[in-house]
């Protein structure tokens, strides 16, 4: 049993009890699985209960096996799932981590790029709460050991929202991650973006280009894959024929043909690029380039007269033209079709509610930075937290970028075979921001803190 100290409200006639608190033990009953009953207390002892931490919670010896299997059958899995994805889609969460542990069930939400644990269900669940999301998803529940992909459409305060199930066995059980994709909330204009006013107008210029091939990268989930989308919005009109091979398709576009990758089917980005370059395109979008082949597809295309827009996974701009050669591609048809790289990592938005200027200790890594990079400008933001922010100072997130174009000089290191750190420093000299210090901009003026820069851009600074 689980007992929660809670005050109530008394009248000369009767005891109030509120709505929200019969929704408030509901919800106890749903996520700790065990019996809930009110104990009506003094004020007094109630104030021996409370910490500063917030309700006390004293429980009782956990249940053995047999009883928690029978605990777990009581809980209406359907309402807790459901108050779950609700739960995460209003704290704008961008998955959900649904893991088992020795002794419980843990449920983590991925907010704004970190995870937070958000419950901890009781360890019976662990089987049954897999099942509910795979039968959802319409995977198969008797299958445990494989790993399995689904999907879910839901609606949520009118809004459509799509769920991708991704489910893996681990040594507790099965360990299930929803990927949330809600469309009323993305980006898909590039002035939303976050590029600063000077790489916006370079940017845009490029992208009017009729042809060549333009470069989004960085690591997994920097959002490159909203960078493509928001150039694909940005370019899509009547005369243009736009088709993409995807791997999955994750947002449709008005207005666009948008292809699927599926290997089952023996359709792969190669192939996929093959039969779109027959379909007369004027843009082409593939998700990504891994291997050689689809790279030297790519490239060709470039040079035969279609933009080519796709993403690869390097740390930074100079480092994809050197992946490329890696790749197997001739130095001369890079050189001859890239147009630019755009290198891009997330940062975290200050709360503009509990945000605050300081000043940076002498001696601090912060000034230390600021001194070396701006000459010593000390004036900094941070946030203290707030009820609207979740108490964790930031709330929502801004690409930082660096934008390479392909000059005559880069071309001519593409062609030698340069190393990145040869091309990153020519390209410095004639003018290019790195991410970092377009994240140092957006630290001064207040947007992010200089802290959250240095965290995304660890490995520039090593």
């Amino acid at each position: 049993m689980l007992e929660w100290s809670c005050q109530l409200y008394f009248t000369k006639t009767r005891v109030s009890f509120a709505v929200f608190l019969q929704k408030l033990l509901q919800k106890i009953q749903l996520y700790q699985g065990f019996e809930t009953v009110i104990f009506v207390r003094k004020s007094s002892d109630l104030r021996n209960k409370i910490t500063a931490a917030g309700l006390e919670v004293v429980m009782t010896d956990l249940l053995p096996p047999e009883q928690a299997d029978q605990e777990a059958q009581k809980i209406d899995l359907a309402a807790l799932v459901n108050d779950l994805i609700a739960q995460a889609i209003s704290a704008r969460a961008s998955d959900i981590h649904i893991e088992p542990q020795e002794d419980r069930v843990q449920v983590r939400f991925r907010i704004d790029g970190m995870l937070r644990e958000v419950a901890a269900l009781p360890w019976s669940l662990k089987f049954p709460l897999a099942a509910r999301v795979k039968i959802m998803a319409n995977l198969d529940i008797v299958e445990k050991r494989l790993p399995q992909d689904g999907r879910i459409k839901i609606r949520f305060a009118g809004r459509d929202i799509d769920l991708r199930v991704s489910t893996m066995a681990t040594m507790f059980g099965e360990k299930v991650v929803i990927r949330i994709h809600d469309k009323s909330v993305q980006k898909h204009k590039i002035d939303q973006l976050g590029f600063s006013a000077e790489d916006l107008c370079r940017y845009r210029q490029l992208i009017k280009n009729s042809h060549g091939m333009i470069l989004i990268t960085g690591p997994t989930g920097s959002g490159k894959t909203t960078t493509l989308y928001a150039t694909i919005s940005e370019l899509c009109s009547q005369e243009k024929n736009i088709v993409t091979i995807e791997d999955p398709v994750e947002y449709v576009l008005k207005g666009v043909n948008q292809t699927q990758v599926n290997p089952g089917a023996g359709i792969t980005f190669a192939i996929g690029l093959r039969a779109i370059l027959r379909q007369d395109p004027d843009v082409v979008m593939v998700g990504e380039i891994r291997d050689q082949e689809t790279a030297s597809i790519a490239v060709r295309a470039a040079t035969t007269g279609q933009l080519v827009l796709s993403t690869m996974h390097t740390i930074d701009a100079p480092g994809a033209l050197t992946r490329l050669i890696d790749m197997g591609v001739e130095p001369f048809l890079i050189s001859s079709s890239v147009l630019c790289i755009v290198s891009q990592r997330l940062v975290r938005l200050c709360c503009e509610f509990c945000r605050e200027a300081y000043e940076p200790a002498g001696d601090s890594p912060e000034r230390m930075l600021l001194d070396a990079e701006n000459g010593g400008a000390v004036c900094l933001y941070r946030s203290r937290g707030c009820e609207h922010c979740g108490y964790t100072g930031f709330k929502g997130r801004t690409g930082i970028f660096e934008i390479l174009p392909l000059t005559a000089e880069i071309r001519r290191l593409v062609r030698k075979k340069a190393s990145s750190d040869e091309i990153r420093k020519t390209a410095t000299e004639q003018g290019m921001i790195t991410f970092r210090e377009d994240g140092i901009k957006k630290a001064m003026v207040g947007l992010t803190t200089l802290s959250e820069v240095m965290r995304v851009t660890y490995s520039d600074l090593i």
